[in-house]
């Protein structure tokens, strides 16, 4: 008799896990976890050790810290325009993936509809279990052309506008919208945004975006758009984010989401249940970093435009087809013209424990997982002397 529930039953161990267990077995260069090999800005470390010994040590709000919510009220304000009340409207949670179970738990009831584009992160389909929901999928395809003589493809995953317009039904209740979208790299554009929004608006439903890569943007004609600044939508979008990528600190688990009072209490129905309140002392020292850490972002940006620029050399001279990501911090790529026949899955073991490079199987993304296995997806969030290592043993694929 199996012991895992039937709703967890079909996910087994996540991908990344078990993708970095065999980096580490194998002492391969890591590129599969998106995680940075470098810490993030030292004043806002400074603040956690100031928290901790001033005996910041015990539980706190559960909708968060006061210092903490001020700076978010003051973030989405310059951010947006708009205005958010800290005490109602914003609720700091244990990182965005928190934030997403608790929004999928408050807020769905069993036998509603999600629609997830695919390939999604793969936490929204178990969230979606978890609470008992029906998923719907909406395919993002890799562009078919596009590519230049160095092998890139400068354009961006797309959906099929009428493909969305079914997904939605009278048994909808929410769509996840991941833009900057991990792992395509997508940014969804204003056009496309708009359209979801019409569609929401149309079918009384909510729109749950995740936003985590909001400020990790690289092209000037695909800015990252907010789903909540469009017209309709404020009171119908949860907003989800955190501090990990923007800050480069992922194992603070500091996260947040931004709604409307109504939707804020069903995330806080399932919050306060889950982990009630985040680290005390990360939380001070998130507010110190979104308050002070402006400066820190934009350093951060151009380091990442530059690894970017990098890896995706690289991967397109030892013969990858690799789709150029407008945000985040991955990299889509073909690997069927190097892998010799074999699935994601099969590549991307075979390319840690041989070549030493590790790099995350998207088929895992997918409810069909043949849409992901021509695919393979590497991180750049790493140090450039992390990046040559790695390019160093990619260029074995060349021989």
């Amino acid at each position: 008799m199996g012991m895992v529930s039937q709703r967890f039953a079909p996910f087994g161990t996540t991908v990344f896990a078990e993708m970095t267990a065999l980096a580490n077995a194998h002492g391969a260069v890591n590129l599969s976890q998106g995680f940075p090999d470098f810490d993030g800005p030292e004043f806002a470390k400074r603040a956690v050790e100031r928290a901790m010994a001033e005996g910041r040590n015990q539980y706190g709000r559960m909708q968060g810290l006061p210092e903490l919510n001020r700076a978010l009220v003051g973030w989405w304000k310059r951010a947006t325009g708009m205005e958010v009340d800290g005490e109602t409207q914003v609720t700091v949670t244990a990182g965005c993936t928190e934030a997403l179970a608790a929004t999928f738990l408050g807020l769905i009831n069993p036998g509603d509809e999600v629609i997830l584009f695919e390939p999604y992160y793969d936490c929204y389909r178990a969230g979606v279990a978890m609470a008992g929901g029906v998923a719907r999928t909406v395919r993002l395809r890799p562009p078919g052309a596009g590519e230049g003589a160095d092998g890139i493809v400068r354009g961006a995953f797309e959906f099929d506008a009428e493909e969305l317009k079914r997904a939605f039904t009278g048994r909808t209740r929410a769509i996840v919208v991941n833009t900057p979208n991990n792992p395509t790299g997508k940014v969804f554009t204003r056009a496309e945004l708009g359209l979801i929004a019409e569609l929401c608006v149309g079918h009384g439903v909510v729109a749950i975006t995740d936003e985590v890569y909001e400020r990790l943007t690289f092209n000037e004609d695909r800015p990252h758009v907010r789903l909540a600044t469009l017209p309709g939508m404020s009171e119908r979008t949860i907003t989800l984010s955190s501090l990990g990528k923007t800050y480069s600190l992922t194992g603070w688990k500091t996260g947040w989401a931004i709604a409307s009072r109504e939707l804020s209490a069903a995330v806080r129905s399932a919050h306060q249940f889950l982990t009630f309140c985040s680290a005390i002392p990360m939380q001070m020292g998130a507010a110190e970093a979104i308050e002070r850490g402006e400066e820190y972002v934009e350093g951060l940006r151009k380091q990442l435009g530059e690894a970017r620029d990098y890896l995706a050399g690289v991967l397109a001279r030892v013969g990858f087809r690799v789709f150029m990501p407008e945000g985040t911090y991955f990299i889509m790529v073909d690997h069927t013209p190097v892998s010799g026949g074999r699935s994601d899955v099969e590549f991307c073991r075979w390319l840690t424990t041989e070549v030493g490079v590790a790099a995350i199987p998207p088929s895992v993304f997918y409810d069909d997982a043949e849409g992901g296995r021509r695919l393979a997806r590497f991180a750049f969030c790493k140090r450039m002397e992390t990046l040559r290592a790695a390019a160093e043993r990619l260029e074995r694929l060349r021989k």
